[in-house]
């Protein structure tokens, strides 16, 4: 076996959970994907000098994985939700607000996750932390902060080991750990935006929603939503609270794009979510959105609606429904 037939066999195994763990830390599938090459690419050139007695190759990667992150964010703002930049809209028919070049916060497909290493409790506990409200929440932290909260929190690293990879000290590490801590806490992350849901009832829930959007049945919708149910749709700056003004929210949906949507099941972030597709003058259904449910005690608690057509392809689903054929070239 050729070096680089070694270092491939060896380190494929991890590049599921290093794409997942370079999320964490950017909240961008893009910024993920390309910081995890740069990962592979760092991991290549020092692969002569990797030492096992010293730290497993696990650990290895991920202390590069962290650091490359670290630069990638150097004079990066943070990715946020619309929620987090301000208070809700009064009004559901009023103009949307486009985002500008707002960076915002990018959903994950848990296929890209895959199992991974580990037991199948481990890697419950690694989904859970890339649900949308605790990335939203980490992206008000410091780069160094969200680094250290991930290697203590997520992966459960002594602190000795997170100031070796980040070339500090355990004192440091503990501290930033703390304050890290206390921002969160005042985010105030509700536990159903962080738990995981109960799988039948949260598929039921969206399953029943799907079928409401699809025959535009505006008041069976409505009823699966909690009451004080958020949605917000980047890159749109408007965003909405409370069945109310989400049904008229939909209603005007419907007045403007129409009623003949289709809806594909998916799963981002540990949570369930469906690609949208709405019908076009062609007959086609074509990507609109991927929208990603968050489900409380009392319903669906908030609704994520990303519109970035980009992002079906990161999801592995079509750009197109029923497309027409194309026509056939003369002769």
């Amino acid at each position: 076996m050729s070096t680089s037939e070694e270092f491939d066999a060896r380190t494929d195994p991890y590049r599921r959970e290093l794409l997942a763990h370079c999320y964490r830390m950017l909240g961008s599938i893009h910024d993920a994907e390309d910081v995890l090459q740069e990962t592979m690419l760092r991991a290549w050139r020092a692969w002569d000098r990797f030492d096992e007695s010293r730290a497993s190759l696990r650990t290895w990667l991920y202390r590069i994985a962290t650091n490359a992150c670290l630069t990638a964010l150097q004079g990066r703002g943070r990715r946020p939700l619309p929620s987090g930049l301000g208070g809700p809209s009064d009004d559901p028919w009023e103009p949307l607000l486009h985002g500008g070049d707002v960076p915002w916060l990018q959903p994950f497909p848990d296929a890209a996750f895959g199992a991974a290493n580990g037991d199948p409790a481990n890697v419950l506990a690694a989904r859970g932390s890339l649900r949308l409200a605790f990335l939203a929440a980490m992206q008000l932290l410091p780069a160094r902060q969200r680094a250290v909260l991930i290697l203590r929190d997520v992966l459960d690293w002594p602190a000795a080991e997170v100031a070796e990879a980040l070339d500090t000290t355990p004192a440091a590490v503990n501290s930033a750990l703390q304050r890290a801590r206390a921002r969160l806490d005042e985010a105030a992350i509700g536990e159903d935006q962080v738990d995981e849901p109960d799988d039948t009832r949260a598929r039921e829930l969206v399953t029943s929603y799907v079928t409401a959007f699809e025959n535009a049945d505006i008041p069976a919708l409505t009823r699966l939503l909690a009451e004080d149910v958020i949605l917000e749709m980047p890159p749109m700056l408007n965003w909405y609270v409370g069945r109310q003004a989400y049904g008229e929210f939909i209603a005007r949906v419907f007045a403007l794009r129409g009623t003949d949507w289709r809806m594909i099941p998916t799963s981002a972030n540990g949570q369930l979510a469906v690609g949208a597709y709405l019908r076009g003058e062609d007959g086609a259904h074509r990507a609109h959105t991927l929208q990603v449910f968050t489900i409380g005690p009392s319903g669906i608690s908030r609704n994520t609606v990303f519109q970035e057509p980009g992002l079906f392809e990161a999801f592995g689903l079509p750009a197109a429904l029923d497309a027409p054929a194309e026509p056939a070239p003369r002769p």
